[in-house]
């Protein structure tokens, strides 16, 4: 046995000496061996959010077609993912342990064992270890296998429009920092319509992007495409983002591609300073000790219509314990009208947003009762602060 505080550098080291599409099997054996556990699985969380997938078992060979799909909703496993926090139950032969798999904000998965007794003090530290192992694998290996990916999607069918729309995304929905947590959720309409969301961070600055093309299915997906690619190369170039939403506005004119809404937002890490360019986008939310308002600043003409018009910069209001929601229209369609969000949003104020951001997509899909006629997406901000 790997003594405990050795056990996540172990772990690492025997995943490295494996090739990516086995890395997973070798920790959770790996796991099994040193917790002298009965079973050990990993479930990985799926594309939806509703559902978890087992990956990978201590006991069997992952087969590459067949998984195991378990339900989120009323689960223990929800429990785990919202709760962020180890849970133990009593079971005819032992202890079963589910522990949270996540990165920076970032759910992953769970990894779940079977023990002879429970866990206390170097032992629970030790499952920790080896679920922080596991994302870190999981992160490490996705560049090279289609695995985890797979594991995603078993419970939706991907079709073109939407494998080019999950390429745009972010590799990851969540993203944690001492100033921040941040969350985004996309439900895709029964004919993809290309929203897309992006963030990122720098030394300074925390980078946050919501668009929404004209438009269904691969249209709609290569105006994304165009889209991002020039929101992404404009800000890593430096550009401020005034400059950022002209050079896209540029790439959909020159290529008569199509048109756009979209948002971007560039949050200064340090002070809180918060610069928003709105290009015929829906106002965001803000919900501040209770109350839930729109951020109504003004709204310049969407990306790639082909006449003169320029992008003001405007100053947002962002103080700590604010929470900032922004969403496209799909989370507003027709069908979702009587979704009363301020009350979704009241409702879910000591909610992580990662819990936020499914609640409010949920609470479209069912007032809609049938397939969305437009993606439905949203981004959850929780502003801590800088101090």
């Amino acid at each position: 046995m790997v003594e405990e505080g050795y056990l996540l550098p172990e772990l690492l080291r025997v995943a490295e000496t494996t090739t990516p599409v086995e890395s997973v099997d070798v920790i959770v054996d790996a796991v099994r061996r040193h917790f002298a556990a009965e079973a050990v699985s990993f479930l990985i969380l799926d594309l939806t959010g509703k559902v978890v997938v087992r990956l990978a078992t201590a006991e069997q060979e992952w087969s590459g077609r067949e998984a195991e799909a378990v339900d989120l909703p009323g689960s223990v496993y929800e429990q785990v993912l919202r709760t962020q926090r180890l849970l133990q139950q009593s079971t005819g032969g032992g202890v079963r342990v589910i522990s949270p798999v996540t990165n920076r904000g970032d759910a992953i998965g769970l990894l779940e064992m079977t023990l002879p007794t429970a866990p206390e003090g170097r032992v629970l530290q030790a499952v920790g270890d080896a679920s922080r192992a596991l994302a870190y694998n999981v992160i490490a290996n996705e560049r090279f296998t289609d695995l985890f990916t797979w594991g995603r999607r078993t419970t939706r069918p991907v079709v073109l429009p939407a494998e080019i729309q999950h390429r745009l995304l972010p590799p990851s929905l969540s993203c944690e920092a001492s100033q921040f947590s941040l969350t985004s959720a996309l439900e895709p309409a029964a004919t993809i319509s290309g929203d897309t969301f992006d963030y990122n961070l720098d030394r300074e600055t925390l980078h946050l992007s919501v668009t929404d093309p004209m438009g269904h299915d691969l249209n709609a997906a290569l105006i994304s495409t165009i889209l991002m690619g020039a929101l992404r190369g404009a800000r890593r170039a430096g550009a401020d983002i005034a400059e950022q939403a002209r050079l896209a506005d540029q790439a959909l004119v020159v290529l008569g591609a199509g048109y756009a809404t979209g948002q971007l937002l560039r949050i200064n890490l340090h002070d809180g300073g918060t610069q928003l360019v709105n290009a015929g986008h829906p106002w965001p939310l803000r919900v501040r000790a209770g109350k839930v308002e729109e951020v109504s600043l003004a709204v310049d003409e969407p990306f790639g219509l082909p006449f003169p018009h320029s992008y003001e910069v405007q100053n947002l209001d962002l103080r700590p314990g604010d929470r900032l929601v922004m969403l496209t229209d799909g989370m507003l369609e027709r069908r979702a009208e009587g979704v009363d969000l301020a009350a979704v949003l009241r409702g879910c104020h000591d909610l992580h947003p990662r819990e936020t951001a499914q609640v409010l997509t949920t609470a479209v899909l069912r007032a809609c009762d049938g397939p969305l006629e437009d993606d439905a997406t949203v981004m959850v901000l929780d502003w801590h602060g800088t101090g």
